[in-house]
């Protein structure tokens, strides 16, 4: 399990992402859409569009990571 730091907010985008993005593609949605600073150590998490798959991206020290299911 990964802990998160203290005071890390979670970000739920709503509605559908295409899940073929990766790093930059998240990374662009968190600063066009949410106006959020992707590097800023919160968890964005995103839905594929049929619901059964989620990607999340966050940043850590060593850069951005993005897990899916």
């Amino acid at each position: 399990m990964i802990g998160l730091p203290a005071g890390t907010r979670i970000w739920i985008a709503a509605g559908v992402t295409d899940m073929r993005c990766s790093f930059q593609g998240l990374a662009a949605k968190v600063q066009s859409v949410l106006e959020d600073n992707p590097f800023g150590g919160d968890v964005f998490v995103f839905r594929g569009r049929r619901g059964d798959t989620v990607k999340i991206l966050w940043a850590m020290a060593d850069g951005l990571c993005v897990f899916s299911n």
